[in-house]
């Protein structure tokens, strides 16, 4: 299994689109969740550090600039998801990513009292 370590760029990509009002709060995660080919439409016209800040996890190990080093997407590469947040929440506990869940859970909890 891979190893990550947190994106601290997304952390704060995420917590500025939290504090801008570009989330969505109720979504079907499997729905919106960007597919390969979202991800390499957003790269014809957009940075790898751009593409990076969507991410809370960096793979260990795996080379900048692929999408192997990017894991625990969080937005549609417009606007973050709350569903996005909690799947990434769920996925870090369930493959024991203790950092990248507490990243998760920390943006979910300022997500939710910023919404509130």
């Amino acid at each position: 299994m891979a190893s990550y370590t947190v994106n601290k760029r997304a952390v704060e990509h995420a917590r500025k689109l939290i504090d801008s009002r570009q989330y969505v709060l109720k979504s079907q995660w499997g729905e919106v969740q960007p597919s390969a080919d979202d991800g390499n439409r957003y790269l014809e016209s957009h940075s790898w550090d751009e593409y990076a800040a969507w991410h809370l996890g960096l793979t260990e190990g795996a080379s900048d600039e692929t999408k192997a080093r990017y894991g625990f997407v969080f937005g549609d590469f417009r606007r973050l998801h709350r569903a996005g947040l909690i799947a990434c929440h769920y996925r870090a506990a369930e493959w024991g990513h203790k950092e990248i869940e507490l990243a998760a859970h920390e943006l979910l909890q300022h997500l939710d009292d910023t919404s509130a």
